[in-house]
């Protein structure tokens, strides 16, 4: 579920008072007021179900900066599952992913600094107090061919007019706080003007996301890496090599790298960092993907009568004390053209969401907090070292890693959900107290159990999915060992900490009890890390071997060629729809093959081949994490308990629709 090996992976509206404030394609000209109803060819009220004014906000997703990427968005979800909608944006990219461009278009930029202002479609806005919204207005019912329509907007200080062909739409800036009464005259032929009228109120929802790697996107690059066909050397621990020679194995090479593949001819991390994977923000691998930010999205594009306001702060490897209060480690450096920029560290996110919200209340004082998305606690009770536990099979390298600290037990584990769990979840209940008007803003979205493959029956184990490194091999004791303490230990008691039940003493538990989201563990029961389908990719299907013999083992052949199937690396695709929905640790390599900046000085590589790199860059990408799919699966879960939070009426009716057959052939 955390990436293995440490801790650290496991986080409205007002009008404009200028006619300029119209958009192009809205007339300019001022135009007289409209007859009163006093007044001889008053307008006559339309009847119910005739002519009605209706009206949505643009690019309702404020990170987006520009609306095409909202709307993309917005059309891929209509009518279905956030879960379907990202499998038809995953074939729709070929599995290269919707967000590898989005991710360079956003009021964030990738170090995570709030841009502000924000110039979202051609305006300056302040990204974190929107002093208003773009919004547009157009009719709809029995409206005449060829009728004008002369539209007045009244927010209470300057009356604006303008007249136009009512099949045309027209857009203006809504201020923020302030209703606007939109009324029309529509007039066709001889007959006496038909008029409607419709109050405009934006309602701008902020919305924070938190917690650790699962809550980060861990696992889903926004633009993954590209892999080359190539091999690349990497040493094995003691010079024990398994099944590879003396102590030497290859690997599929990053795309672009010209430096020293073989194990002989080291060279520099700067020059292999040069070609890793884009983040939404590298030194906490935030993701567009992540759950948080397509439970944001998808209440902006169900509801077009509000704006959402996104502030993602969860770090992969964030425990409650370090991450969500105190400093925490990078997980990696963020990539310039330049170089890399490589934070010392990342800040603590209860002080990062609390300095954002008092500089909103400072410059609007109305302006709160609305919703906190939350998923932490894994990293807490050493959640990676059950992983590592289970995944590493070498004795060589259980002997070093259990050392070292890397592997953990079941026993230790579960000390820590007794004792510490339940502190740290107290004490971040009171700090999230201070940030919101009641707990039950706080929607928390547990976890999935990963190790599950078909109706809840546990996966069996072995080196299907984890042969990217030689010493991996899932045991299948250990696993179903720590399979069943997830099941029947861990997450029950995550569901008594957020919700102050089973024991859990809360100061007020009827208010402080937290929105506790589940429901998309059903889905997950039959969605593991060893699940697979006669529809996952071909790729997969040809190159992944279930035995674990996906890559090749001659020293002497593989640096050309690494993978047995004969197949080029660079034809997988991280996005394509699989039955998995969590990534295991090929997933990790081909999607991320991350080197890690925040490990600790005594294991430091020595160079780019060396052991630990083998090992680390196999699994610091996201093994054992959600995939995109699985992020909405969650999301699909979260969605119906923000929309309760916030008292938006439920969206429009979605539905689940069957994949079309996967088509195209390897190449």
């Amino acid at each position: 579920m955390f990436s293995f090996p440490f801790r650290f992976t496991a986080s409205l509206i007002m009008l404009t008072a200028a006619l300029g404030a119209l958009a192009p394609g809205a007339a300019h000209a001022q135009a007289p007021l409209p007859p009163t109803a006093a007044q001889p060819g008053a307008a006559v009220p339309v009847s119910d179900g005739a002519i009605q004014i209706v009206w949505e906000v643009r690019n309702r997703f404020r990170l987006f900066r520009e609306e095409r990427d909202f709307r993309e968005q917005a059309d891929a979800l209509r009518g279905i599952t956030v879960l379907a909608a990202e499998q038809a944006l995953g074939q729709q990219s070929e599995g290269r992913g919707w967000a590898r461009n989005v991710v360079n278009r956003l009021c964030i930029d990738l170090t995570g600094r709030v841009s502000e202002p924000c110039t979202r479609d051609g305006v300056k806005e302040s990204y974190l107090t929107p002093t208003e919204h773009p919004v547009t207005v157009r009719l709809a019912g029995a409206v005449p061919v060829g009728a004008i329509c002369a539209w007045t907007f009244d927010d209470g200080d300057d009356p604006r007019n303008a007249t136009q062909d009512c099949a045309e739409p027209i857009d203006f800036r809504a201020r923020y706080g302030k209703p606007t009464v939109a009324s029309v005259d529509v007039t066709s032929g001889a007959e006496a003007p038909q008029r409607a009228s419709t109050e405009i109120m934006v309602r701008d929802v902020f919305i924070a996301g938190m917690g650790d790697s699962i809550a980060s996107g861990e696992g889903n690059p926004d633009r993954p890496i590209a892999l080359s066909d190539d091999g690349f050397c990497y040493r094995s621990y003691l010079g024990l090599g398994i099944g590879a020679g003396p102590g030497q194995f290859y690997r599929p090479s990053r795309a672009g790298f010209k430096g020293g593949r073989a194990c002989e001819a080291p060279d520099t991390l700067q020059n292999w960092q040069r070609y890793s994977a884009t983040w939404l923000n590298a030194a906490c691998h935030r993701s567009l993907y992540s759950y948080q930010t397509r439970t944001a999205l998808a209440l902006a594009a169900r509801h077009p009568h509000i704006a959402v306001t996104y502030l993602p702060l969860a770090c992969t490897g964030a425990t409650i004390p370090d991450g969500l209060f105190g400093s925490q480690r990078p997980r990696e450096c963020f990539r310039t053209k330049s170089g890399a920029n490589c934070p010392g560290s990342v800040n603590g996110q209860i002080a990062e969401l609390r300095e954002a919200v008092a500089a909103a209340r400072k410059r609007q004082p109305q302006r709160g907090l609305d919703l906190v998305l939350l998923t932490v606690g894994a990293n807490d009770i050493n959640f990676s070292g059950l992983v590592a536990d289970v995944i590493v099979d070498s004795p060589t390298e259980r002997g070093i890693f259990r050392r070292s600290g890397v592997i953990g037990a079941v026993d230790e584990s579960r000390t820590a959900l007794a004792r510490q769990l339940p502190q740290n979840f107290a004490r971040m209940r009171e700090a999230l107290k201070g940030l919101v008007e009641d707990m039950s803003r706080v929607v928390y979205v547990t976890y999935a159990n990963p190790a599950l493959a078909s109706r809840g029956v546990p996966c069996p184990g072995g080196r299907g999915g984890f042969d990217i490194h030689p010493s991996f091999n899932a045991d299948p004791n250990r696993l179903a060992t720590v399979a069943s303490f997830v099941d029947n230990e861990f997450l029950p008691r995550l569901k008594d900490l957020a919700q102050c039940s089973g024991g859990v003493l809360c100061r007020d538990p009827s208010a402080d009890a937290m929105t506790f989201v589940d429901a998309h563990q059903r889905s997950f029961a039959n969605h593991g890390f060893c699940a697979r389908a006669e529809t996952d990719p071909e790729f997969d299907r040809a190159c992944f071997s279930p035995s674990g013999d996906s890559f090749n083992a001659d020293i002497v052949t593989a640096g050309s060629s690494p993978m047995t199937c004969g197949a080029g690396a660079s034809n997988f695709r991280a996005y394509l729809p699989r039955a998995r929905w969590i990534r295991d640790a090929n997933d990790s390599y081909f999607a991320a093959m991350t080197f890690p900046q925040g490990l600790p000085a005594a294991i430091q590589p020595a160079d780019i081949h060396d052991a630990t790199w083998g090992v680390v860059s196999a699994v610091y990408g996201g093994a054992i994490h959600p995939s995109a799919e699985g992020h909405a699966a969650m999301a699909d879960a979260a969605v119906p308990a923000a929309e309760a939070v916030l008292s938006l009426q439920s969206g429009p009716d979605v539905t689940s629709q069957p994949l079309p057959p996967p088509g195209g052939a390897v190449r």
